[in-house]
């Protein structure tokens, strides 16, 4: 079947991420760990294992500093993050994982395993690795502001233009 574009490709980034989140709730809960939001899987995604500060977080997830505060202390009040001084600033704050919030990362990743398997199942490997191949790529900025023009990619090194 050829592929169409009735849909653009941030429609299209924004369905696949809503069904592997879908796929990873519904086996976490079956699973009986404690339920999370889309919002609380993604800051788990982005969570350094060292800590990372909430402002961090919320750069890395495009969302208001209030948003991931609210995410952080869900996740805190389920018993899967906590707080601690940074040590190398006594201003700031580390988010980490306890014990149990390792556990259910661990089982996380393990589910979305299996997704990443029904997928290619259902798409065939050949396209799975093919999107995760395109998906790993440095893409480059998105637009140079000044002109509002894509930004011509430079060949790294040992590579000629054409690839």
């Amino acid at each position: 079947m050829p592929p169409t574009r009735r849909h653009g490709f941030p429609h299209l980034f924004s369905d696949a991420r809503r069904w592997f989140e879908e796929g990873l709730l519904a086996a976490l809960e079956e699973a009986g760990v404690v339920p999370v939001s889309p919002t609380q899987v993604q800051l788990f995604a982005v969570l350094d294992e060292d800590g990372t500060t909430v402002s961090e977080l919320a750069r890395r997830m495009s969302v208001t500093r209030q948003t991931a505060h609210q995410a952080v202390h869900g996740l805190i009040a389920a018993g899967l993050l906590e707080q601690l001084p940074d040590p190398e600033s006594a201003r700031r704050r580390l988010v980490r994982r306890t014990a149990e919030g390792e556990r259910t990362h661990r089982q996380a990743e393990d589910v979305l395993t299996r997704l990443e398997g029904v997928l290619a199942d259902r798409i065939g490997a050949e396209a799975v690795a093919a999107m995760r191949a395109s998906l790993e790529l440095d893409w480059g900025s998105p637009l140079r502001a000044e002109a509002g023009q894509p930004e011509a990619r430079q060949p790294e090194a040992g590579q000629s233009e054409a690839g």
